[in-house]
């Protein structure tokens, strides 16, 4: 059964650093372009960043531009997403996504962000 299953997460004070990864099960990974996205709470999902298959297209929305790097081992099958510099604004729970071209995309479960001071 192919799933993605987030890890890294927790709880980090402004200011510090965190590595999310994203770990495909039943799937290369590297068939496969990949988009992090983060919901906090009482707020709508939004798009971190994204990278394709290959990992040489690369985007970030504005406002991760220059904290935020995601990066990708397919050899591992892992997806990762580099966290600096974390506000309490960061807070959030954190998902990844593949892009399944003419179908839905395949999502993880998520994984818990809390920046604390």
């Amino acid at each position: 059964q192919a799933q993605l299953v987030e890890s890294g997460g927790g709880l980090v004070q402004i200011g510090g650093s965190l590595r999310l990864s994203c770990t495909a099960s039943g799937f290369r990974i590297s068939n496969y372009g990949i988009n992090w996205y983060r919901q906090a709470p009482g707020k709508e999902r939004g798009w971190v960043s994204g990278i394709d298959a290959t990992g040489r297209i690369i985007k970030y929305a504005e406002s991760f531009q220059g904290r935020f790097t995601i990066s990708r081992d397919n050899a591992k099958n892992v997806v990762y997403l580099q966290m600096n510099s974390l506000k309490p604004e960061d807070t959030a729970v954190y998902y990844c996504a593949a892009v399944v071209r003419g179908g839905d995309d395949l999502w993880g479960q998520g994984t818990q962000v809390t920046v604390s001071s």
